[in-house]
């Protein structure tokens, strides 16, 4: 019997699906273990070979835990909602149900062929009302709760309520916005109810405030920072400006400071620790406010140099700030107005990556400096951020590179702060002196400086230590149909949420998915979409990452219809010990799910502060794209000729991406080629050796560069089976690696060979009952032990490379042997579970799948040698080798090796002189 793939792997894919054999045990004696993948959004493309890699890599690991006698939870689904559907449904008029519908069933069926042991018991889809049902039912929860910073976590909106109706604001240190009201408790109670709710959103943890945002009027919604490229929208190639609007944020920041400290509890990749940090970006400054006499107020700026206030200049605010208009004289107007047109159309990240180019406007105003009361020209530039800090900075020429750029492009006045040139970014704190322009601050060191002039602020009230955070308040709002609603409806323009029982809150049908003539989002569009027939529902839907910031929660308990996932599966479970997914993630997806974990962590929902333990970022697997080079003739016109790779420096010719799928080891099919494309039939080749070579590149897996390689085609032609190992041979998972389909049959022929342990020259199933050898023994534990190591430090690619020496060795020995080979096929079948089904089944064990059997035990004695074969040398002159046992002494090896005929005629008759002998190495006759 031959190895066939194609009928052995569809009947163990069915056997799996039919008897549910991954299906986990929501409590178990055994120790739990849960893997994870960063569940994909089905597009209509299907899967390309470079998807499957990180879930190759993490079904490897959960087949080697069940054998090491783990309970593991390997589940998989779908982040179904998503602004790809909803273009598709505005092109077509189809429903972004059906085609997201459509996509998952091609997904599925592709991951099926791979042979991935998810329990798809467990399947979640975002956009499926049962399950946005808990994300709405979790923004409620955030709604209804507030940060309070005495008890460092989220509480209840109850508790704040009660506090304000007994002492009023006193003493209240919550995560709030700037401009919240002081009062007594009477006075709260004797707040009408529109003016408590105005001011309990201030505080709750999911409000509402008005945002800069990346507008997109093409796609009508805000767009995320990394969803703009160059001032377009990735999708598309629309134009985004920035535009305020009112929207839902959530307060991220009150967690900053715990999800640095919870990166200290995380095994994950160094480079990602160090993107969320930098993110995060916490900072130790100053708040300072520069008093604008005119307007009766202040322009407050955050800085971590207060110490260099008497190097500043000039204030710079962000084009967006809310004072720029009123702060704006009439001879600036038009300046001013050209200006903050022009910064619109730039997004936040290519603010803050231009560091070379200079622009501002003066608004014509001035501040008063806060110490010395002299007057402060007011500008805007944007490499001011409204959302980053204040909106707006203290102008330093001499202490900062960007203001110093800023000051010497407009002229405006440079004051030395120091004795030194500049104070550098990190001052030397011993040093004394520094400071000049100041009686109070002459001879302080740099901690010294910092202190007096804090002090002196606030002795003065314009100013206070602080600590600041680079990350900002997280949008919540996109202004789309295909995602999910916000259960909100508005009465007197304030928010309020629907009850508990009225969830979920289903999308409403519409005529179109497009916003309103007048502006509105797609729900606009709803007939009599009302809450009570009366209250106007939130028109806006939740932002892709909703659905994403708790699935893990569902798929431990995916049918509960009373909670997002019951105490007792949250308890067992806990968090996710293995997560695998790209790093691409590192401050969209991974931000905001340690966000919501550590909210419900707060409220008593679980008891974990951090929800993925171990993570892991696998490489992309790139594109080998070929090309063949078409022939150019008279005038540069391109003929229907084509030059071979190695004589295409001969002619004039110009290089064309060429179906990847029609290229043999770089050797084109030249029929496939001309049937390929119309134009194409009536080509003519110039060969080289009777064959036309495609050259090569290495670039991004792209159907423009035609080099996906669809995982189906190789799964036909070579088994789900090579292609697992293949991609795990292909290099270290976490690096990123060329597809080349030229390597893949050399995978298939391991296979070929693994069956033919089991089987003799007619194809007959055959192992022996005999005892193994010492050779065969060692060979297995050689694997046993190398799999096991490299499967625990995910080293799968080393894995690959030691299965086939030990089936070489094997084969070799001409071992059959029942006791090598059930084992052997235990450790592979993580690698390649079909064959090793199959295999188990022939080898009698009808228990079951061959995925519950157990890992075997390491003997390191196996591995102990006890012969050596000595390289034998006369006089310096290697000669032979002489198998000898290692545990001989000097004397016994000096008897057996001059009493061996082979050493005699070596020696040649002439008397010994002299025998070295190092134990395990040489051996050395002197004669």
């Amino acid at each position: 019997m031959e190895y066939n793939h194609k009928s052995l792997e569809k009947k163990w894919q069915k056997f799996w699906a039919d008897h549910e054999t991954f299906k986990s045990a929501d409590t178990h004696e055994k120790p739990k273990y849960y893997v994870l993948d960063m569940f994909p959004y089905p597009s209509g493309a299907g899967l390309h070979v470079g998807h499957p890699l990180g879930y190759i890599a993490s079904d490897i690991f959960s087949r080697y835990k069940r054998l090491k006698g783990f309970n593991v939870l390997h589940p998989m689904g779908y982040d179904s909602f998503g602004l790809p559907a909803e273009q598709y449904a505005i092109q077509t008029g189809q429903h972004p149900a059906i085609t997201t519908e459509a996509n998952i069933n091609r997904y599925r069926e592709q991951l099926d062929n791979i042979g991935f042991s998810f329990d798809w018991s467990r399947e979640v889809r975002t956009s499926e009302p049962s399950y946005y049902k808990w994300s709405q039912w979790i923004f409620m929860q955030l709604f209804n709760s507030w940060y309070n910073n005495d008890s460092d976590k989220a509480e209840l909106i109850d508790t704040l309520i009660s506090r304000f109706e007994k002492t009023g604001s006193e003493r209240i240190n919550a995560v709030s916005d700037d401009d919240v009201l002081t009062f007594t408790g009477a006075e709260w109670l004797a707040f009408d109810e529109e003016k408590q709710q105005r001011e309990l959103l201030k505080y709750r943890i999911a409000y509402l405030r008005e945002s800069t945002v990346n507008w997109c009027a093409a796609l009508g919604t805000v767009l995320a920072n990394d969803e703009v490229i160059n001032g377009f929208s990735e999708r598309g190639g629309h134009p985004v400006e920035q535009k305020k609007m009112m929207q839902w944020s959530m307060r991220i920041t009150a967690y900053a400071d715990r999800m640095l400290q919870g990166l200290e509890l995380v095994d994950w990749p160094e480079p990602l620790v160090e993107m969320q940090r930098n993110w995060i970006g916490k900072s130790v400054g100053a708040l300072v406010k520069f008093p604008v006499p005119q307007l009766e107020t202040n322009i407050e700026v955050f800085t971590t140099r207060v110490d260099t206030i008497f190097g500043v200049s000039f204030v710079v605010l962000a084009p967006e700030h809310e004072l720029v208009s009123k702060l704006t004289t009439a001879d600036q107007q038009a300046a001013v107005t050209a200006y903050i047109d022009k910064t619109s159309k730039k997004s936040e990240l290519d603010r803050m990556s231009d560091t070379k180019t200079v622009s501002g406007a003066f608004t014509g105003s001035y501040a008063k400096h806060p110490i010395t009361g002299e007057d402060v020209a007011i500008w805007i530039a944007d490499y001011v951020l409204a959302s980053y800090g204040t909106g707006a900075v203290m102008a330093v020429p001499s202490g900062d590179q960007r203001d110093y750029l800023f000051a010497k492009h407009f002229d405006l006045p440079i004051i030395q702060i120091s004795d030194s040139q500049q104070i550098e970014e990190e001052a030397d704190p011993n040093k004394e002196g520094k400071y000049i322009n100041s009686d109070f601050m002459n001879g302080l060191n740099y901690q010294e400086g910092v202190t007096a002039v804090i002090a002196k602020l606030e002795a003065i009230q314009l100013g206070k230590a602080k600590i600041n955070y680079r990350m900002r308040d997280a949008i919540f709002g996109r202004q789309r149909y295909w995602g999910e609603p916000v259960p909100v409806y508005f009465k007197n323009g304030l928010p309020y949420l629907i009850k508990e029982e009225e969830l979920p809150l289903l999308l409403p049908e519409v005529d179109k998915y497009l916003p309103t003539e007048t502006g509105e989002p797609p729900l606009g569009r709803a007939e009599n979409w009302k809450y009570e027939d009366q209250y106007e529902y939130e028109l806006s839907t939740m932002p892709g990452w909703a659905g994403s910031s708790w699935y893990w929660f569902r798929y431990m308990d995916p049918q509960n219809a009373e909670a997002f996932a019951s105490k007792e599966a949250v308890d067992y479970w806990k968090a996710v010990d293995l997560y695998i997914g790209g790093s691409e993630h590192a401050t969209g997806h991974l931000l905001y799910s340690r966000f919501w974990n550590k909210f419900l962590k707060d409220l008593g929902f679980h008891n974990e502060e951090e929800p993925f333990k171990k993570l892991i970022n696998q490489g992309m697997i790139q594109g080998r794209s070929n090309f063949v080079y078409r022939l150019l003739g008279d005038e540069g016109k391109a003929t229907d000729t084509y030059v071979s790779y190695g004589l295409k420096d001969q002619y004039n010719t110009i290089p064309l991406h060429v179906d990847v799928n029609i290229v043999v080891n770089d050797v084109l099919n030249l029929e496939k080629f001309k049937a390929s494309r119309p134009d194409y039939a009536a080509a003519e080749f110039i060969l080289e050796d009777g064959k036309y070579v495609c050259g090569t590149e290495v670039e991004k897996m792209s159907k423009s560069k035609f080099n996906v390689v669809n995982p189906d085609d190789i799964i036909e032609a070579y088994g789900a089976d090579t292609l697992r190992l293949y991609e795990m041979f292909l290099g270290p998972l976490e690096q990123a690696k060329p597809w080349n389909t030229n390597g893949i049959e050399g995978v298939y022929k391991f296979l070929k060979k693994v069956w033919r342990l089991f089987h003799d020259a007619e194809g007959n199933f055959n192992v022996s009952d005999v005892e193994p050898t010492k050779a065969e023994y060692k060979a297995l534990h050689k694997i046993i032990k190398k799999a096991e190591d490299d499967i625990e430090r995910f080293s799968f690619n080393t894995s690959v490379s030691a299965f086939m020496i030990c089936v070489n060795e094997l084969t070799d020995l001409k071992c059959n042997k029942r006791a090598i080979l059930e084992q052997l096929v235990v450790v592979l079948q993580p690698y390649a579970p079909h064959i090793s089904e199959e295999l188990w089944s022939l080898l009698g064990k009808e228990a079951g799948s061959i995925s519950y059997a157990t890992y075997p035990t390491f003997i390191a004695d196996y591995l102990v040698e006890s012969e050596f074969a000595y390289p034998v040398s006369i006089n310096g002159k290697m000669k032979m080798n002489l198998l000898l046992a290692l545990d001989l002494d000097a004397k016994a090896v000096e008897e057996v090796v001059l009493s061996n005929e082979d050493v005699q005629r070596y020696m040649d008759g002439k008397a010994l002189k002299k025998l070295i002998f190092v134990k395990g190495k040489i051996i050395n006759i002197v004669v």
